[in-house]
């Protein structure tokens, strides 16, 4: 009874335990089968061709084993010694090795290295990482945007020879392959691009436009000049120690047939058009044949084109090569489309889980009524959603522009729809509306009044809704020059006599937040005398501010504040600035300030990143707060029976914070961040174009953000900065400034007064005083 039970229990795992032992007894047996065989078949064959050296399997194998296993090595530094900080690059893919796929080279000449190298650069330079031009011109200008290289001789195998040499010294570690071509070739840079990604790159290889030399074998072969070549990374570093040799033993006219030479005679490398099953196609160009006429396979396909008469010609290949691919790419996401619509009636969804457009994200669905997308409504004349807050303002700029296209579209849309059988055209715009999604893009939904023509020629008005979307298309990263948190930034204040007793807060402030951190920074204070203040016998209005330098510099051993006494009688932010520029160099970083700015090592820190020579200049908008008369300071409220809120501890020369309420000034561009030297070029730019009384005229009615915007092809960057906050201060409007500015300034002093709850509260209290 007990041995029929304890079989019942272990019958359903019997087939478990028959499989571990049959398989340990084929374990078993293998291993006897192993060591029974003698050595290693091959580990012999390794140890013929080694000699009599014999080695062990098992020995070797551990060894393997060791080295793939993860080792901890401790740190140690030798206290003796003294600690070297390591310096680490600045992009992990340097430190990694990594390298750049493609560089390309152009050979240029003095006739034609402002016409056809600029076409050249204009069409494909946005299309490869780097992108320089070698000419024999001792001492080249370089157009604007361009990296010329002069190597100051004309001959062609001597620059041929040149350039070589100067891309394996300075290039030969941060590419894998070099194209080098001539300005009068016209090149299919995405085609290119991905023939150098389908290329492997660890052999010597010669790639182009396969030509025979005169009178030598079919073996013997180089590539021509005028359609472009592809060198290898590998080859460029064999070829470097020959290229000397060549040049002297080597006489050719034309430089693409010395350097086949030159790969012949000394590596015995020749041109090939194919390679890996990747073929270099290119097209030879007649004269004065029209690109958009040609339609052959071999033109449709070419990877360069050969010869480019002029830059106007360059600019027509490229606009119909473009087009070619702007169609190939809408033929692809037609296809993509069909396809996602077949397979979407596999899904578990169905056809009901296809979104619009195919192939898009579905329109986001808000989880809470927080979270729901408005529309906006537009009409072809006005917006009724303004950033001011006002129920309408009219459109325009690009607003009125993206309108517009919105319009166009859809229009031609249906014509493309529903001809030949109807023909629309546009009366009017009923309705509009618009909203961006953020995983989609602008959306929109338009009532158009259309007139139907048919192909007997009947019209009839028809009011039809239609909806668009706009894609997001693909993100990219914008390159921007690389700036450090380590420049020193030179603040200017400049100080009106009327700006005098406020002063010594900012000193104040200055040396809590830039001496005490000792941040990299100076100061310079303008005192702006009137044409009657500071004369002989006159009282100086400066002396409380000099008095406060003077302390601080006591205070703080080593600080230099310097200032400059200027005397004018209409003193504009552009005069006074040309002062200051004068005395400080060209690679100086203003940080132009005013009295009530209170600075600290945030905000210097992001004037330092946003302001980038030769790129960018960084307006702040402060934040500005209301007037304490209307919005007094909300302090916390004390525990029940304590009484009376306390005051606010703030200061009579301290900003009270976000407490007290305020808004961020657009108004007012009284700070900005910049170089001298993009500040002189704007200067100048404006003396150039304004002289004599005009020029006096237009300095008193702008401001630095002016001379910027209009005399200066610089980025502006306007962004809010919340380390800037102000106490409230009425701006002194003057009447000699441009209408605009005076506008300005009145608008930032009334925006400034409080919110709009406040100022009603205040209108409010006032006729209630008035009515009693």
């Amino acid at each position: 009874m007990r041995l029929s039970s304890l079989l019942a229990l272990l019958r359903p795992a019997l087939p478990l335990l028959l499989g571990l032992s049959l398989g340990c007894s084929l374990s078993l047996l293998r291993v006897s089968w192993i060591q029974g065989e003698g050595d290693d078949p091959c580990v012999e064959a390794l140890g013929e061709l080694g000699g009599s050296r014999k080695l062990d399997s098992r020995t070797q194998l551990g060894q393997s084993d060791e080295d793939f296993k993860p080792r901890i090595v401790p740190y140690y530094r030798d206290p003796n010694k003294p600690y070297k900080k390591v310096l680490r690059t600045r992009y992990i893919q340097t430190e990694l090795g990594s390298r750049e796929r493609l560089l390309v080279a152009v050979l240029t000449s003095r006739a034609t290295l402002s016409t056809l190298a600029v076409a050249v650069n204009r069409t494909v330079a946005h299309y490869f990482p780097r992108l320089l031009y070698f000419t024999g011109q001792r001492g080249a200008r370089a157009p604007a945007g361009m990296q010329v290289v002069s190597h100051g001789d004309e001959r062609p195998a001597w620059l041929m020879s040149e350039t070589l040499r100067h891309l394996h010294t300075h290039f030969g570690a941060d590419y894998d392959w070099f194209f080098v071509m001539q300005d009068d070739t016209y090149v299919q840079a995405p085609r290119l691009a991905a023939l150098a990604g389908h290329l492997s790159i660890n052999q010597d290889l010669y790639l182009g436009r396969a030509e025979e030399f005169i009178g030598a074998g079919e073996q013997a072969r180089y590539c021509h000049g005028g359609f472009g070549y592809l060198l290898s990374r590998s080859l460029l570093l064999r070829l470097r120690p020959h290229l000397d040799g060549c040049r002297g033993d080597i006489l050719s006219a034309r430089p693409d047939e010395w350097l086949g030479r030159c790969l012949i005679d000394s590596l015995g490398i020749g041109c090939v058009s194919q390679h890996q099953g990747q073929q270099y196609r290119s097209f030879e160009l007649a004269k004065n044949r029209d690109p958009e006429k040609e339609g052959s396979s071999a033109f449709l396909s070419a990877f360069a084109v050969h010869p480019v008469s002029d830059g106007t010609l360059m600019y027509r290949l490229h606009k119909r090569f473009s087009a070619l691919e702007l169609d190939r790419a809408y033929g692809e996401i037609e296809q993509l489309q069909a396809q996602i619509r077949n397979l979407t009636a596999l899904t578990p969804e169905g056809e009901a889980g296809l979104s619009w457009p195919v192939g898009l994200p579905a329109p986001f669905t808000p989880r809470s009524r927080f979270e729901v997308l408005g529309w906006d409504y537009f009409t072809e004349q006005h917006i009724f959603s303004c950033a001011d807050g006002a129920p309408k303002c009219p459109l325009r700029g690009a607003s009125r522009a993206d309108v517009g296209d919105a319009v166009e579209t859809a229009l031609e849309q249906l014509n493309r729809r529903y001809q030949p059988r109807l023909r629309f055209r546009k009366q009017r715009l009923l309705n509009g509306y618009r909203r961006f999604d953020p995983a989609r893009g602008m959306e929109y939904t338009l009532d158009l009044l259309l007139e139907a023509v048919t192909q007997r020629g009947h019209r009839r008005a028809l009011a039809r809704r239609v909806s668009l979307l706009r894609p997001l298309s693909r993100v990219e990263i914008l390159p921007m020059p690389y700036v450090t948190e380590a420049t020193r930034v030179q603040l200017v204040l400049p100080l009106l006599p009327t700006e005098a007793a406020a002063a010594p807060a900012f000193l104040e402030a200055f040396a809590a937040g830039v001496l005490e951190p000792r941040e990299h920074a100076l100061l310079t204070l303008l005192l702006v005398y009137g044409p009657q203040e500071g004369g002989r016998g006159a009282p100086d209005p400066f002396a409380g501010v000099k008095a406060a330098a003077a302390e601080l510099e006591r205070r703080h051993p080593g600080t230099r504040l310097a200032w400059l006494a200027v005397r004018a009688e209409a003193p504009s932010q552009v005069r006074l600035m040309d002062v200051v520029s004068k005395k400080h160099p060209v690679d100086t970083l203003f940080f132009l300030t005013t009295v009530w700015t209170r600075p600290g090592p945030d905000v210097l820190n992001r004037c330092r990143m946003n302001a980038i020579s030769g790129w960018q200049a960084f307006f702040p908008v402060h934040f500005q707060e209301f007037n304490p008369a209307l919005a007094p300071v909300k302090s916390p409220p004390g525990p029940p029976g304590a009484g009376p809120d306390p005051p606010s501890p703030a200061g009579p020369d301290q900003p009270r914070g976000a407490s007290a309420g305020g808004r961020f000034d657009r108004q007012a561009s009284s700070e900005g961040c910049f170089y001298n030297a993009d500040y002189l070029a704007a200067r100048a730019r404006l003396a150039g174009e304004l002289a004599g009384q005009e020029e006096e005229e237009a300095l008193e009615g702008l401001e630095v953000l002016d001379v910027f915007l209009r005399f200066s092809g610089l980025h502006l960057f306007r962004a809010v900065e919340p380390g800037l906050v102000q106490r409230f201060s009425l701006r002194d409007c003057s009447p000699r400034l441009s209408e605009e500015l005076y506008h300005r300034c009145r608008l930032s002093n009334l925006e400034g007064l409080g919110s709009r709850a406040q100022l009603a509260m205040a209108l409010f209290e006032q006729e209630q005083a008035n009515s009693t």
